[in-house]
Protein backbone atom coordinates (compact mmCIF):
# COMPACT_ATOMS: atom_id res chain seq x y z
CA UNK A 1 0.00 0.00 0.00
CA UNK A 2 1.35 3.56 -0.72
CA UNK A 3 1.79 5.89 2.00
CA UNK A 4 -1.27 8.09 1.13
CA UNK A 5 -2.98 5.47 1.05
CA UNK A 6 -2.39 4.01 4.53
CA UNK A 7 -2.81 7.54 6.06
CA UNK A 8 -7.17 7.63 3.93
CA UNK A 9 -7.69 4.35 6.06
CA UNK A 10 -6.19 5.94 9.17
CA UNK A 11 -8.39 8.62 9.22
CA UNK A 12 -7.73 10.69 12.41
CA UNK A 13 -3.95 9.31 12.68
CA UNK A 14 -1.19 12.12 12.60
CA UNK A 15 1.31 11.97 9.82
CA UNK A 16 4.01 12.11 12.30
CA UNK A 17 2.50 8.94 14.27
CA UNK A 18 1.61 6.94 11.36
CA UNK A 19 5.17 7.83 9.85
CA UNK A 20 6.79 6.40 14.00
CA UNK A 21 4.78 3.36 13.42
CA UNK A 22 5.52 2.57 9.96
CA UNK A 23 9.14 2.90 10.88
CA UNK A 24 9.04 0.67 13.91
CA UNK A 25 7.24 -1.96 11.68
CA UNK A 26 10.00 -2.03 9.45
CA UNK A 27 12.31 -2.22 12.01
CA UNK A 28 10.13 -4.82 13.91
CA UNK A 29 10.63 -7.02 10.22
CA UNK A 30 6.72 -7.29 9.67
CA UNK A 31 6.81 -4.78 6.75
CA UNK A 32 9.37 -3.09 3.82
CA UNK A 33 9.40 0.14 2.63
CA UNK A 34 10.02 0.31 -0.78
CA UNK A 35 11.15 3.84 -2.43
CA UNK A 36 10.49 4.59 -6.25
CA UNK A 37 12.11 7.24 -7.70
CA UNK A 38 9.09 9.14 -9.61
CA UNK A 39 7.84 12.87 -9.29
CA UNK A 40 6.31 13.29 -5.96
CA UNK A 41 8.66 10.22 -5.02
CA UNK A 42 6.29 6.74 -4.24
CA UNK A 43 6.71 5.04 -0.84
CA UNK A 44 4.94 2.23 -0.48
CA UNK A 45 4.90 -0.75 2.32
CA UNK A 46 4.19 -5.01 1.76
CA UNK A 47 4.02 -6.69 4.76
CA UNK A 48 6.61 -9.32 5.27
CA UNK A 49 6.01 -13.26 6.31
CA UNK A 50 6.47 -12.42 9.60
CA UNK A 51 4.14 -9.58 9.03
CA UNK A 52 1.65 -11.85 6.91
CA UNK A 53 1.89 -14.29 9.68
CA UNK A 54 0.98 -11.76 12.51
CA UNK A 55 -1.84 -10.49 10.19
CA UNK A 56 -3.58 -14.41 10.40
CA UNK A 57 -3.35 -14.39 13.86
CA UNK A 58 -4.72 -11.00 14.66
CA UNK A 59 -7.85 -12.01 11.89
CA UNK A 60 -8.49 -14.81 13.94
CA UNK A 61 -8.97 -12.83 17.13
CA UNK A 62 -11.26 -10.79 15.64
CA UNK A 63 -13.38 -13.47 14.45
CA UNK A 64 -13.10 -14.49 17.47
CA UNK A 65 -14.54 -11.51 19.16
CA UNK A 66 -17.36 -11.25 16.47
CA UNK A 67 -18.47 -14.77 17.04
CA UNK A 68 -18.54 -14.21 20.86
CA UNK A 69 -19.52 -10.46 21.46
CA UNK A 70 -22.99 -11.16 22.15
CA UNK A 71 -21.86 -13.91 24.50
CA UNK A 72 -18.90 -10.87 26.27
CA UNK A 73 -22.02 -8.33 26.58
CA UNK A 74 -24.21 -11.04 28.15
CA UNK A 75 -21.51 -11.59 30.67
CA UNK A 76 -20.48 -8.41 31.55
CA UNK A 77 -24.01 -7.10 32.09
CA UNK A 78 -24.48 -10.53 34.53
CA UNK A 79 -21.07 -9.52 36.10
CA UNK A 80 -22.40 -5.89 36.65
CA UNK A 81 -26.03 -6.55 38.26
CA UNK A 82 -24.34 -8.86 40.66
CA UNK A 83 -21.80 -6.53 41.53
CA UNK A 84 -23.25 -3.33 41.24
Amino acid sequence: MRYSELSRQLAGVSQKMLTQTLRSLERDGLLTRTVTPTVPVTVSYELTDLGLSLYETIRGLKVWAQLHMDEVLAQRAAYDDRVG
